[in-house]
């Protein structure tokens, strides 16, 4: 997992992999339009990294399940609003509560083991690989309006 703040972006990027690069740049880019950006699917290249702009209303962390991809990476970016996110390595002990793999590349466990929380506010961005668990839209202090981008990532380019 990576985290970090689009704005030291330009300091950092060298650490990663050229492609989770390109997928930040990309939210450095248009992080002013996300605002008034429709909810919904933009290619970014073709099936391989492409984001979904969404609007959610956080949750109590108990309403909420950990997820893992298979498929896809995880580039996760708070445009307005907070949240928190639990996050975990998925040591394999986790007990699956649904899997939506084939259908949808996701798995929801009922825990997570070994649990941590980020607080997510405007600007930073989460990095979540297949090896990472993680629990978004987690209210802080209360149910709260939340808009992020979430770029996918194929693993098929890293």
């Amino acid at each position: 997992m990576y985290f970090g703040s689009i704005e030291t972006l330009e300091q950092t990027k060298r650490q990663y992999p050229p492609a989770i690069t390109r997928a930040l740049q990309y939210l450095k880019d248009n992080r002013e339009q996300f605002l008034s950006m429709d909810a919904g699917v933009y290619p970014i290249e073709g099936q391989e990294i492409y984001a979904q702009v969404v609007n959610l209303v956080t949750k109590k962390k108990e309403d909420t399940r950990p997820e893992v991809h298979r498929k896809y990476i995880d580039v996760q970016f708070s445009v307005e609003g907070n949240e928190r996110i639990g996050f975990a390595a998925d040591t394999g002990n986790n007990v699956v509560d649904e899997d939506l793999v084939a259908e949808k590349d996701i798995i929801f466990y009922k825990q997570a083991e070994n649990e941590m929380e980020l607080l997510m506010q405007p600007g930073q961005f989460a990095v979540f690989f297949p090896e990472d668990v993680h629990r978004p839209g987690c209210e802080n202090g209360g149910g709260a309006s939340l808009r992020k981008v979430i770029v996918k990532v194929s693993t098929a380019i890293l």
